[in-house]
């Protein structure tokens, strides 16, 4: 399987150096990537979540909340959708038939109603409490606006799977080929999962938001800015949860026996060294190339 990074519209909140530390200033909005792949399969294209859409940059104020607008100003331009990065690759978006998304925050399921015929699979937990809008910012963070879909979203049942490099409950996914797997790693959001992707050189994991840095995964000394951290206590359904998986993907990162490339969604420099290309350019760009 080929597999091919999208960055799906960058956020640039507010606090600078402190949130992706590498901005000059703390006073300038930084650069936060939205970490999306797709995947050429024998028989069709897979997405794995879907970033920003075109409805999104077209009328943000309807879909998405004002609270969240603010706070993380997305660099909204179409070119850098999913869908327009599929067509610049030379794809046919109709030929995009599953989505697999690691949660329903509305920076990674926006760009759903760009592909209306494709299967969107995700964990039970996280349709179900997304549904709920329990809380005021549930209500900000997940969007129905966005869920055109619904009528085509499968879900899976948390207990049920395969133990896989620690984690368990790892399943494959109907209708998918066996080197997809959802893995499961709940604290972000209450049905939070990873996206595991066999190719030739060995594993890629998408761990989503179970982290927000790179320096999250030092064994020695985890770290992470103040920002982002302030950020993922704000955002987090279940801390406990959320640090132990995070101590397992730290752990997972640094086994000797584990041919394993392990990245989040959201930090540019990840998504830089395992795309080959600036962030801020869409696949396919013969000028991305570095």
């Amino acid at each position: 399987m080929r597999l091919h990074h999208l960055n799906c519209i960058s956020t640039c909140p507010l606090g600078g150096r402190l949130k992706d530390g590498f901005t000059p200033g703390v006073f300038e909005r930084g650069h936060l990537a939205c970490h999306c792949i797709l995947v050429e399969t024998p028989e069709s294209l897979v997405l794995v979540d879907t970033g920003l859409g075109l409805r999104d940059v077209a009328d943000p104020y309807s879909r998405l909340s004002r609270f969240f607008l603010a706070l993380v100003r997305p660099d909204f331009r179409e070119q850098m959708t999913a869908v327009r990065q599929i067509q610049h690759l030379g794809f046919d978006p109709a030929d995009v038939s599953h989505i697999v998304l690691t949660h329903l925050d509305f920076d990674h399921a926006g760009g759903l109603d760009d592909f209306p015929r494709a299967q969107v699979h995700m964990m039970a937990r996280e349709r179900d409490h997304a549904l709920l809008q329990e809380t005021w910012l549930d209500r900000q963070r997940f969007r129905p606006q966005q869920w055109s879909t619904r009528p085509h979203w499968k879900v899976y049942d948390g207990p049920r799977g395969e133990e896989w490099m620690g984690f368990g409950a790892v399943r494959g996914l109907d209708g998918l080929p066996p080197e997809i797997l959802l893995v499961p790693l709940p604290g972000h959001t209450h049905g939070h999962a990873g996206v595991a992707i066999q190719t030739g050189e060995g594993w890629r994991l998408l761990a989503g938001d179970a982290y927000f840095h790179r320096d999250e995964m030092d064994p020695g000394h985890p770290r992470c800015t103040p920002g982002l951290r302030l950020y993922q206590w704000m955002m987090e359904k279940d801390r406990e949860a959320r640090l132990r998986n995070q101590a397992r993907l730290r752990e997972l990162r640094h086994r000797a026996d584990t041919r394993l490339d392990l990245f989040c969604s959201h930090d540019v420099l990840e998504f830089e060294r395992i795309s080959g290309r600036s962030a801020r350019l869409p696949a396919g760009d013969i000028e991305a190339r570095h």
